[in-house]
């Protein structure tokens, strides 16, 4: 028997593929699955990465239709997307699908009880309790998604175009962002009305080095983000979630401007994303 995992993200999708003994013979790794750039990509991103996995293993037609797969992909709960995968000629036995957010959960946690806090471009809390999903913002930039890289790159906008008309004073970080826009407020506006978040986000790691430096408004927004985040992880805390982690690429440069309290009580992550989707993927075994 062979178990299949898939974590289909907004820039890479990765899959990992295990025999019955746990042992990996195979992985891949092709192009972004976020489903809000539509089922067909999604599809093609995951058969590309899994077709990868399967030529490593050397694995035959029959033992390809034995394999149990679970997927986490992001926006999957987009309406209708779930559905329309599922509905793809995936070619094994059983195919899973949930958001990559649960099965990083999964995999932080090896299925027990607990719950993440994911900082990246964008932010979202996600805990299992009792049987029971539960969900902390993560609604999208720029009405949610506090405290992400996003969100960090908005405010040293907004603090850099404060700065430039004269409400506050420039510090080397907003400095460096006026100069970037050649010094004109007109050319941030016009960036602004086409800025992704993931545009947005390529902004935080100067905005954190600006503060580890001590530049004045790189603390201040960094200072404000790890609150927000603080906010998430006190809130699944106080839900009764025994434990919480955090992932994602700005989790390490984040968690030193926490509360100590709060630091005392994070864990580490036992697995990754790709672990949680193979978890995912034995839970099918019971059929």
């Amino acid at each position: 028997m062979y178990y299949l995992g898939i974590d289909a993200g907004g820039t890479k999708t990765r899959a990992r593929l295990i025999n019955e003994s746990g042992e990996i013979i195979g992985e891949g790794l092709s192009g972004p699955g976020n489903a809000r750039l539509g089922v067909p990509l999604v599809f093609a991103s995951i058969s590309a990465a899994y077709t990868q996995a399967i030529k490593a293993a050397g694995l035959s037609t029959k033992d390809i239709a034995s394999i149990r797969a679970g997927f986490g992909v992001a926006g999957i709960g987009r309406i209708g997307a779930l559905e329309q995968l599922h509905a793809q000629p995936f070619p094994f036995h059983k195919t899973t699908i949930v958001n990559d957010a649960k099965i990083a959960n999964i995999g932080a946690h090896s299925g027990e009880d607990g719950g993440i806090v994911i900082i990246g471009t964008g932010s979202i809390g996600i805990a299992r309790l009792d049987g029971k999903d539960i969900r902390a913002g993560g609604y999208g930039f720029p009405i949610s998604d506090e405290g992400s890289g996003a969100y960090i790159g908005l405010q040293a906008v907004r603090i850099t175009l404060r700065a430039s008309d004269g409400r506050l004073e420039h510090s080397d970080l907003t400095q460096k962002i006026f100069d970037k826009f050649d010094r004109d407020t007109h050319a941030i506006v016009s960036w602004m009305d086409q800025a992704t978040a993931t545009e947005y986000a390529t902004m935080a790691p100067d905005v954190v080095d600006a503060a580890e430096s001590g530049d004045y408004h790189g603390r201040l927004i960094t200072s404000h983000a790890a609150w927000h985040i603080e906010i998430i992880v006190r809130g699944l805390f106080g839900l009764g979630v025994p434990r919480v982690a955090l992932l994602g690429g700005l989790a390490s440069r984040i968690e030193p401007w926490m509360s100590p309290d709060i630091r005392l009580k994070l864990t580490q992550p036992q697995g990754d994303a790709l672990d949680g989707a193979l978890w995912l993927a034995r839970q099918s075994n019971i059929d």
